[in-house]
């Protein structure tokens, strides 16, 4: 009966319904839990695409901004989340990842592909959220791909969206076109969900 979530915990140190139940505990603004949805959508599709464990990468998704209401600073994000996660035996990779997506808070940088894959599969939200957000429905269902490559190659658009950290997604094979549209297609399957 329970045997599906054990399995899960054991394999990862956290389920699912483990990590969404951490989101709303630490998680108060909706548009971050948005985010971090998204962010679990883009980095599943990633990682299916890709032939990697789409389980593991979608948690990474899922928890990577856990302490971005509490750590604002930029210097310090991901220090709590780390904490927290290492505390409940979280898969250490999953934990390297997440650590690694905000490079500016510690002394190394990414290196592997999931840790490449974290960084400019979460970054690469905002941009599509703000494509969906200059059509008048404010819908993803309105987004085509092609809007979405184009705003990439506008600097002034999104700029909370690093061009840099999204073209991270050479590092696994993916053309930055290629990934703008693995990324709508992720977010329009669960537009509903994220109200978009």
């Amino acid at each position: 009966m329970g045997c599906g979530v054990v399995m899960t915990t054991e394999k990862y140190g956290i389920s699912r319904e483990q990590a969404l139940d951490l989101i709303h505990e630490h998680i108060a603004n909706r548009n971050m839990i948005n985010h971090c949805l998204a962010s679990e959508a883009v980095l599943r599709s990633l990682a299916g695409h890709l032939g990697e464990d789409e389980e593991k990468w979608g948690l990474a998704g899922l928890l990577h901004d856990l302490d971005a209401e509490s750590q604002p600073d930029l210097a310090t994000h991901t220090h709590e989340t780390v904490h927290i996660l290492k505390e409940r035996g979280v898969d250490p990779e999953i934990i390297e990842a997440i650590r690694l997506h905000n490079e500016k808070a510690h002394e190394d940088s990414r290196r592997t592909t999931f840790q490449h894959g974290l960084a400019a599969g979460e970054t690469i939200t905002g941009l599509v959220v703000a494509a969906a957000l200059v059509y008048p429905d404010k819908k993803l269902a309105s987004v085509k791909p092609k809007s979405v490559r184009k705003r990439f190659k506008e600097k002034a658009f999104a700029r909370g969206a690093n061009r840099d950290i999204i073209a991270e997604c050479t590092h696994l094979g993916l053309e930055v076109n290629e990934f703008c549209d693995l990324a709508l297609g992720a977010m329009q399957q669960i537009a509903e969900e994220i109200g978009l």
